[in-house]
């Protein structure tokens, strides 16, 4: 940073300090000068440069992380939405015996896209040799799961015909690599619910031939969930002729509570109705919560930066008092030596944050790519599916956080810049001059 010379100034003078308007010509031409760096001001630009990057740093920071929780935050809801129903409808006057008119009835109602009648169940899974894991299986009906976009059009290898016949199963391509299975190879399912004989209780064992397998990206449903055919589960889980529940998808998950009502009236019976936001209240609460604090922690890399400008621009002002009263003695009043100083805090303020959009916006767009890079870099799996259940990284920028994201960094900016321009303004041209 540097002064502009006296023959500059001079030059500048008859025609913009005496007719001066608020960021007129000179005040920006002074405050350019002040922003260029010159030997004996090298420390004071150091201080300019890390504020700079301390700006970008942060607003880039805060869009990259605040994309990415939001792309967590949509990618779990589309794929536990796409597995789950948005209401889960169950009996409470007795066994839903009548399920499939229920269905049809639920299916009929304005809003609702469509009701699939479920079976469920814990077994123990086992495949090639003694390769077992626990698994959900889930009994549906296959024009039901052909429905399921988010199985049906994810089938890695196989196809659901098999599952139509009634004589195969669908599972999950983490469970298939885990037990070693193929498509057309055998699945060995036992259940601790078998049959009554005198001598107790036997776990139910049966196996089942592999017909499709498949992949919608959440490695927890990847590798826990097996979908069979409705009435082969219910033989196998002794509950024919009933369901335990009935999942009902809608239009609009989030206007939910529209849809009870209707629900219940089509039902014509008891029944009891829980949606997919209190089924996962805890999980998506968390979310919430870590995506706040994340915002609030990640503000303070730029406020530290702020506060680097606060001091850079005091020690400008105490380096340049000569220059402030020789600006006063020629006509520059105390707002124009304000402003000078203002945007000579501002500009970098304004520079970061532009540089820090910049940033934010390309990271965001190749995020996976450069996951990759640095696993490849590494040698370590960055973001497992395994602990994450996403098997990439998303990022989803949104446009009203990113702009409260720039505003809150050139607030910060601008109020950073306040007090020293502020100071400078009210220097003394005489004291300025005697203590030069």
């Amino acid at each position: 940073m540097t002064a502009a010379t006296d023959e500059q100034v001079q030059a500048a003078a008859p025609s913009s300090i005496s007719s001066s308007r608020p960021f007129s010509a000179f005040e920006r031409m002074v405050a350019w000068r002040y922003l260029r760096s010159r030997r004996k001001e090298a420390f004071i630009s150091v201080i300019a440069g890390f504020s700079f990057i301390g700006i970008m740093l942060g607003v880039g920071t805060l869009i990259i992380v605040m994309a990415v929780m939001n792309g967590f935050r949509t990618e779990l809801i589309s794929r536990i939405l796409g597995m789950n129903g948005h209401m889960i409808v169950q009996p409470l006057d007795g066994p839903l015996t009548n399920y499939a008119d229920l269905a049809t009835r639920f299916s009929a109602v304005p809003g609702v896209t469509m009701a699939i009648p479920i079976v469920e169940g814990q077994v123990l899974a086992q495949g090639l040799g003694d390769a077992s894991t626990g698994a959900l299986v889930r009994g549906i009906r296959a024009d039901d799961l052909t429905k399921l976009k988010s199985i049906s059009e994810h089938i890695q290898s196989g196809d659901l015909v098999g599952f139509a016949s009634g004589s195969g199963v669908a599972i999950g391509s983490r469970m298939a690599e885990q037990l070693g299975i193929r498509v057309g190879g055998t699945i060995t399912l036992t259940s601790p619910n078998g049959d009554v004989t005198p001598m107790g209780m036997n776990p139910r064992v049966k196996a089942y031939t592999v017909s499709a397998i498949f992949e919608m990206g959440m490695s927890e449903y990847d590798a826990t969930i097996i979908f069979m055919p409705l009435e082969e589960a219910q033989l196998y889980f002794n509950a024919e002729g009933l369901v335990q529940s009935i999942e009902i998808f809608a239009e609009h998950p989030d206007a939910v509570d529209e849809l009870r009502k209707p629900v219940e009236d089509a039902a014509g019976r008891q029944i009891f109705i829980t949606d997919w936001r209190e089924r996962n209240r805890t999980f998506f609460s968390a979310l919430e919560v870590e995506r706040n604090v994340m915002f609030m922690i990640l503000t303070l890399i730029v406020l530290v930066a702020a506060l680097n400008i606060i001091s850079g621009l005091i020690m400008l002002v105490k380096d340049k008092g000569s220059d402030i009263a020789i600006l006063r003695t020629m006509g520059a009043t105390s707002g124009s030596v304000m402003r000078i100083f203002f945007m000579t805090g501002a500009a970098i303020g304004v520079t970061g944050t532009i540089a820090g959009v910049a940033l934010g916006v390309v990271v965001c767009l190749n995020i996976e790519s450069i996951r990759q890079f640095f696993s490849w870099v590494s040698g370590a799996t960055l973001f497992d599916p395994e602990l994450y259940f996403l098997s990439q990284l998303p990022a989803d920028m949104n446009a009203d956080e990113t702009v409260t994201v720039v505003v809150m960094a050139l607030a910060l900016s601008f109020l950073a810049t306040i007090f020293p321009a502020w100071r400078a303004s009210r220097l003394d041209p005489v004291q300025a001059l005697r203590y030069e």
